[in-house]
């Protein structure tokens, strides 16, 4: 009879971890930081792991179509997702906006980044993220343009592959400003030398969720990052759930 008890408790303590599964995830290089942060409460919620690719949303869409291992992709943009479930790549009932990103205009060095810095132009280089794969260079791009900066400013643009590399681009001295996601600044413990930019001068960044494969351990973590916890981690970040 003990034998048998203690046979059945070992399979009741042992199943959660039989469950146990590894998620990957593609994720925007903006929201790299904040996943490691989510992993970490989503682990201990439900024993999954979370392995993650960060890079420019465009590059990562292109690699799940071309066939790249990920379950959750992590965009930010809503484009991406859209394009991928309207192509039959993912299920599009899953897709959903997790978070709104802040547009931010940074530098080491000067503390006079902002709108009248841009407009003074007594600068060298501004980092951008590349506009065509990245939703955080768009932001940018529609940000001088909205200034009508967009022709004066163009031939000091440092163009970075994502906006993770637009910021090394800053803080290495290659540029003397560079437009960033406030979520960057906030995780790395940054509060001064940026101007964080009003949202009327751009587009929203809606970042958009798409669950790839059909896998408990992916729905697991779309659901998670609905919930509270997530959520307050995504607050801390920087980011927000309006427009």
């Amino acid at each position: 009879m003990k034998t048998r008890l203690r046979f059945a408790l070992v399979c009741l303590f042992a199943s959660p971890i039989a469950l146990a599964d590894t998620v990957n995830v593609a994720v925007a290089s903006n929201f790299q930081q904040t996943l490691d942060k989510i992993a970490v409460a989503f682990k201990a919620a439900t024993g999954h792991d979370i392995k993650s690719s960060a890079g420019a949303s465009g590059k990562l869409a292109a690699q799940i179509r071309q066939g790249a291992p990920f379950d959750v992709f992590l965009s930010a943009d809503d484009e991406r997702p859209a394009e991928l479930a309207r192509a039959g790549i993912g299920a599009p009932a899953s897709q959903f906006t997790y978070a709104y990103g802040q547009l931010a205009l940074w530098s080491k060095q000067r503390g006079d980044a902002g709108e009248a810095a841009l407009r003074r132009g007594d600068f060298a280089k501004l980092a951008v993220a590349n506009p065509a794969t990245a939703p955080y260079g768009r932001a940018a791009m529609e940000t001088l343009a909205s200034m009508k900066l967009e022709a004066s400013v163009k031939p000091k643009l440092l163009t970075g592959d994502n906006i993770s590399q637009t910021m090394q681009f800053a803080e290495v001295g290659g540029a003397d400003f560079a437009f960033v996601a406030y979520s960057q600044l906030l995780e790395q413990g940054i509060h001064d030398h940026y101007w964080l930019v009003p949202a009327k001068l751009h587009q929203p960044i809606r970042q958009d969720a798409l669950q790839i494969k059909a896998t408990p351990a992916a729905g697991a973590l779309m659901a998670f990052l609905k919930g509270e916890q997530a959520r307050a981690l995504m607050a801390q970040a920087g980011y927000r759930f309006k427009p």
